[in-house]
Order: C-alpha cells, then structure tokens, then sequence
C-alpha cells in the first residue's frame, strides 16, 4: 500500500503498519499499546529489530515480541482488513511456539 503520493508497485505483496496488525490479530487491547512495545524496540521482524510502529509488514513475515511475560514467535498468515472476533483474528497468524497444555492448565488455576 502506499501512501499519499505512493506509486503503488504492480505485483507487490499487500502490506500493513506493523502496529495496526498488531491490533487487529488482538496481541494488544490498543494499537497505542502495540505502537509502545515496537517503539520501545521489543519486536523484531524476520530477526532484525523494528522501532517504527509503521513498518509495513506482509504475508510470510515471522514476528518475534513481548507480551502477558512470554516471548511470542509468530508467522503472519495474512493481512487483515478489520479488527473482527477473536475466531477471525486467530486466522491472521499461525503461533511457531504454542503453550504447551500442561502449561496453560497451570496458568488457569
């Protein structure tokens, strides 16, 4: 996508701010609170670290972040178009390092 002005390129994976998919996947109540955690340089984007809430990111992306005191690691499946349910937020993503079940037992009690 590009911005006012943009050429947009012919061919060229859709992107989004890196913030908003944040959002819209439900990582973070808020896109401010999503801004903060990559502006304070705790997200990474395919192993390099992003500090740019605005840092377009696309299909196939792995992001790596802080959140509820775990590290997530995070393969991007597709780039939203709303910030739905829940049901239709898990579909955004596919999580490369799930909690273990006997974990989350124990976290639930």
């Amino acid at each position: 996508m590009a911005g006012p002005g943009g050429k947009s390129v012919v061919g060229a994976p859709p992107k989004l701010r890196l913030d908003k998919w944040l959002w819209q996947a439900r990582f973070f109540k808020t896109r401010t609170m999503a801004a903060d955690v990559v502006e304070s340089g705790h997200c990474r984007l395919n192993g390099q670290r992003v500090t740019k809430p605005g840092h377009g990111i696309s299909e196939g992306d792995v992001l790596t972040f802080a959140q509820a005191g775990r590290i997530r690691l995070i393969r991007v499946l597709a780039i939203g178009f709303r910030r739905g349910p829940a049901s239709e937020a898990r579909e955004l993503y596919f999580d490369l390092d799930p909690i273990p079940d006997d974990e989350t037992s124990t976290r639930l009690e």
